[in-house]
């Protein structure tokens, strides 16, 4: 597709665009990183494997195009699929270059409309020229600078309209993951999302992560970009302080999210630990937090949420965005059997938890006791 010429739109101004570079990357008087400007959003050849699967560079865009692709997964897989008959997994995951970017528009557009409280959504998109110079208290990135807004109040309209620019977002190199993530903080509001942040004056969106901060992720996913994973609202004081409120996930939404943070696991605190509307999405999708790399685990059939025996063996997939699949057999009937003393059972425990590898550690957090049988080899590309 061509990327057609932008028409209408409201130019970005000073004001804005330095709160708008503060508030996601903490300056505006400094380049934002690098990666942001130059990785658009892209699906593997619609004929080799995983068709499904949009690719990107191990960057800081990694964990905001896992949440998207978890949406796209959710739509091949259970939006989409046949009602007639029964379709295998596998020709789900098969889409044309046409149903490729039908998912990546849609998903997009239902993230926005989500983080809008489904009553409005902004995009942003650039122009060809600069709106703001470039001066000491506002460095040039050739993106934020020349930014249009546009607003929706219709999920059709938009829809529409992500369409029909679509090109902006999937050019590669391009900054499509930026004007994504500009569009999300926009639609979500600068007021909004200081107070969803929750942090002291200058906290930013942005942090030191390799693949991505995870109060992007909880932006896409509850529309809410909060450092909390917990279940509600939780008060936090002492006998010295007013407790205040911690708002962790008022609601169980589409997608879920599973975190394991490796060695620093023991030391987090319960508000970083996901709370069960994260861990008990309505689909069988979850995005996937481990040692700080993140990707999606899937299941084809929505019962496994809904019924207890669905969940005693099961077979779970697992994406990254680097192009790497790996399928597994998760088995918790071991947990029904019994048997042996608690002694021995604390002692299998602890070996298991010496051989097992980071997913499957991860995996624990919502199966504690599975016992997981990988399908193939590891992928080399599997490196935590």
């Amino acid at each position: 597709m061509a990327k057609l010429k932008i028409v209408g739109g409201r130019p970005i101004t000073m004001d804005e665009a330095i709160e708008l570079r503060q508030t996601v990357f903490g300056s505006a008087a400094s380049p934002p990183r690098g990666e942001w400007t130059r990785t658009g959003f892209t699906f593997g050849s619609a004929n080799q494997d995983y068709p499904y699967g949009l690719r990107t560079p191990r960057n800081a865009t990694r964990g905001m195009q896992s949440v998207l692709q978890a949406h796209i997964i959710k739509q091949f897989i259970f939006d989409n699929k046949p009602r007639e008959k029964s379709v295998p997994l596998e020709e789900l995951l098969k889409p044309t270059e046409a149903e490729q970017a039908l998912s990546l528009y849609t998903a997009m557009s239902d993230i926005l409309w989500n983080i809008g409280e489904k009553s409005k959504a902004i995009v942003a998109l650039p122009g060809e020229a600069s709106h703001i110079p470039h001066s000491h208290v506002y460095f040039q990135d050739n993106v934020t600078e020349k930014l249009y807004f546009f607003e929706f109040t219709k999920l059709d309209d938009l829809q529409i309209f992500m369409k029909r620019y679509l090109p902006y977002f999937t050019e590669n190199p391009g900054p499509g993951t930026l004007l994504y993530l500009y569009s999300a903080v926009l639609t979500r509001g600068m007021e909004n999302m200081r107070n969803d942040l929750d942090a002291p004056k200058g906290a930013h969106l942005m942090g030191p992560h390799e693949e991505g901060s995870l109060n992007v992720i909880t932006l896409l996913l509850t529309g809410r970009a909060t450092p909390y994973l917990h279940n509600g609202v939780v008060y936090v004081g002492d006998e010295d302080h007013y407790a205040v409120p911690q708002f962790g996930i008022l609601s169980r939404g589409a997608i879920g999210l599973l975190v394991w943070e490796g060695e620093n696991e023991a030391m987090r605190s319960a508000s970083r630990m996901p709370g069960s509307r994260l861990k008990t999405p309505a689909t069988p999708v979850w995005v996937s937090c481990c040692c700080g790399h993140y990707g999606v685990l899937f299941n084809s059939n929505r019962e496994l949420l809904r019924n207890y025996h669905a969940e005693k063996r099961f077979e779970l997939h697992y994406y990254t965005c680097a192009g790497c699949y790996l399928s597994m057999t998760v088995d918790n009937r071991g947990q029904d059997e019994g048997g042996g003393d608690t002694g021995d059972q604390e002692g299998d425990r602890k070996r298991d938890d010496m051989v097992s590898t980071p997913l499957e550690r991860l995996i624990h957090t919502k199966w504690m006791d599975a016992k997981i049988t990988y399908h193939g080899a590891l992928p080399a590309s599997l490196n935590f």
